[in-house]
């Protein structure tokens, strides 16, 4: 499975693509960051966020697309700007068919520190370890997109899964409980 991880950031959007299957080593494909102007124009800046995580896609076709999922900060503005840049990662994926998957921040720190709690150097350490890497990816952003990638290809057999025994639970018909049968005693008058 070759997935690309995007931690979603209006003036760094960290990229990265891992492939391999869980319980095997992995391999990093690339890493980097879409970089957008703090002075340009929201507008502006999501298009050239959507023009770079094209671009990755049209580079490493991969299978699918893992997507940090926003939570609520306490700056609306920052909160906002993630959203949105989360938005253009998962327009681009769905218009060209790639499954979308969303992982909070906490699960993907679980994943590859075996903490939700981890702090963005042993994010970056476990990255590099789990990579097998000389160093750990700079920015963090770009070590934070590998790190949803590494989440995704582990947690994306156990997710199918779920979803295929939900599907098979919905497409049988209800069933209605059997009751045994109580022999009816007549009682004397």
């Amino acid at each position: 499975m070759r997935v690309l991880g995007v931690d979603p950031g209006l003036t760094r959007c960290g990229v990265g693509v891992v492939e391999g299957v869980a319980g095997r080593p992995l391999t990093m494909l690339g890493v980097g960051v879409v970089r957008t102007s703090a002075d340009a124009e929201p507008g502006h800046r999501l298009v050239a966020i959507e023009r770079g995580i094209e671009e990755w896609l049209d580079t490493h076709r991969p299978d699918c697309v893992a997507v940090e999922r926003v939570f609520a900060q306490h700056n609306v503005r920052t909160v906002m700007g993630t959203a949105q840049a989360s938005a253009v990662a998962m327009l681009c994926a769905s218009r060209r068919g790639l499954p979308v998957a969303l992982h909070t921040p906490s699960e993907v720190k679980a994943a590859v520190s075996g903490s939700g709690r981890a702090d963005k150097a042993q994010v970056g350490a476990m990255v590099t370890r789990l990579l097998r890497l000389d160093a750990p990816p700079k920015p963090a952003d770009a070590a934070d997109a590998l790190a949803l990638a590494i989440c995704h290809i582990w947690r994306a057999p156990a997710l199918n899964r779920l979803q295929q025994a939900h599907a098979a639970a919905a497409a049988r018909p209800a069933r209605v409980p059997r009751t045994a049968a109580v022999p009816v005693r007549k009682v004397p008058r």
